[in-house]
C-alpha cells in the first residue's frame, strides 16, 4: 500500500509476518486449527478439545522439552478465542435488548 501511495514504508508499523516468529509457533497454529472446537448453544464457544492433543505432537514432531511451550501458546490462543465469543455473544444479547 505504501508503495501506492508513494509514502516510504516504516517498518517498525509493519505487522509481523508468519516467517518473523520461531517455527514452534507455527506448529503451535497448526495444532490449534486441527483441534477440535467445543460449542454449545446457550453459551457459545467454550475453548478448543485437547482430547486428540498428544496424536498432534505426535503429528507435527513435536520433541517432549517443546511440549510445555507449545501448550502455553495453544492455551494462550484458546484464550483469546473465548474472549472474542464472548464479547460476540454479548453484543448480539445487547442488540436484542435494545430493539
Amino acid at each position: 500500500m505504501c508503495e501506492q501511495t508513494g509514502e516510504e514504508i516504516d517498518w517498525e508499523r509493519c505487522p509481523p509476518d508468519i516467517e518473523d516468529f520461531p517455527e514452534s509457533v507455527w506448529t503451535a497454529m497448526n495444532i490449534y486449527n486441527s483441534l477440535g472446537n467445543r460449542i454449545y448453544g446457550d453459551v457459545g464457544f467454550t475453548g478448543k478439545d485437547f482430547t486428540n492433543l498428544e496424536l498432534l505432537y505426535k503429528s507435527y514432531f513435536v520433541e517432549k522439552h517443546e511440549q510445555d511451550w507449545v501448550f502455553e501458546l495453544l492455551l494462550f490462543m484458546d484464550q483469546r478465542s473465548i474472549e472474542e465469543s464472548q464479547n460476540r455473544i454479548k453484543s448480539e444479547m445487547d442488540k436484542i435488548k435494545r430493539k
